[in-house]
């Protein structure tokens, strides 16, 4: 039995979904959370209503029961709602919050949606908990933007693949390696260590090694990167990836040279 009016917002954005409606009937959605162990809460999702469009975008509204499973009053609790379609890919996300919740009681509100698609599965992501459950909370991230000199470097994370400088990653507190590799420089590694007092907003810039290879740029602009193996009036021969390339002495612009280490006998 509901005691009092209960304080609930729930908003919702799903962004880049594949075209569809929500406004077919389709049985309710329970979301019980933390999806194993002892649960807290649990969520009844009604059907999603259409209720207006523009273009690819539709809005909806859908009415939502919450329970508090647990065995004590919630004073506040809010979750990301995020939204996954056919192959798991995350695709939406979705805010809700309650407060004031004693043991057993039950909660109904309705939550708005904008929507360009049809996501298949939800999960929850706890945001803010009270104190006794903070241990459910995801680790605390910071972003930190992390270029390179020259830019354009691929960058690894912890040995994960992050795309190429420069980057803003999201990145949680601990020790962390970046890697940096770019075609032509020798590669390298930035030992980055977070702490749980730093804010977001930080830079790292590491500056590459040296050419690792020889280059040639050629008179139509582009830059041949190898091992110049001889040059001559007529012709300059680099090898490629293992590869001998012939080039006319008149298409080479610029050579440059790097040093070589010599092997010891």
């Amino acid at each position: 039995m509901l005691r009092k009016m209960q304080t609930v917002s729930c908003a919702f954005l799903i962004l880049g979904l594949v075209a569809g409606a929500w406004g077919k009937k389709a049985a309710p959605q329970v979301l019980v959370w933390p999806p194993s162990g002892q649960p807290v809460l649990r969520f009844n999702l009604g059907d999603f209503k259409q209720v207006g469009s523009s273009g690819k975008r539709h809005s909806y509204t859908v009415d939502i029961t919450a329970e508090n499973l647990w065995s004590k009053r919630i004073s506040r609790a809010s979750f990301s709602l995020y939204l996954f379609d056919t192959s798991k890919a995350r695709i939406g996300e979705g805010w809700i919050s309650i407060s004031d919740v004693e043991p057993g009681q039950l909660i109904k509100f309705q939550m708005s949606a904008e929507a360009s698609g049809t996501p298949v599965s939800m999960e929850l992501s706890p945001q803010i908990l009270p104190p006794e459950l903070q241990s459910y909370l995801p680790p605390k991230s910071v972003s930190v933007t992390v270029n390179s000199v020259p830019q354009g470097a691929e960058l690894k994370v912890d040995g994960t693949e992050a795309g190429t400088t420069p980057k803003i990653i999201h990145i949680t507190p601990g020790k962390h390696v970046l890697e940096f590799s770019k075609e032509g420089f020798n590669s390298g590694h930035f030992p980055l260590e977070i702490t749980s007092d730093d804010a977001s907003g930080g830079v790292v810039s590491y500056e590459l090694g040296a050419l690792a290879h020889d280059t040639v740029e050629l008179r139509d602009g582009s830059i041949l990167s190898g091992d110049v193996e001889s040059m001559s009036a007529t012709e300059v021969l680099i090898r490629i990836g293992g590869t001998i390339q012939h080039l006319n002495r008149n298409q080479v612009k610029r050579i440059s040279l790097t040093v070589r280490e010599v092997a010891s006998q």
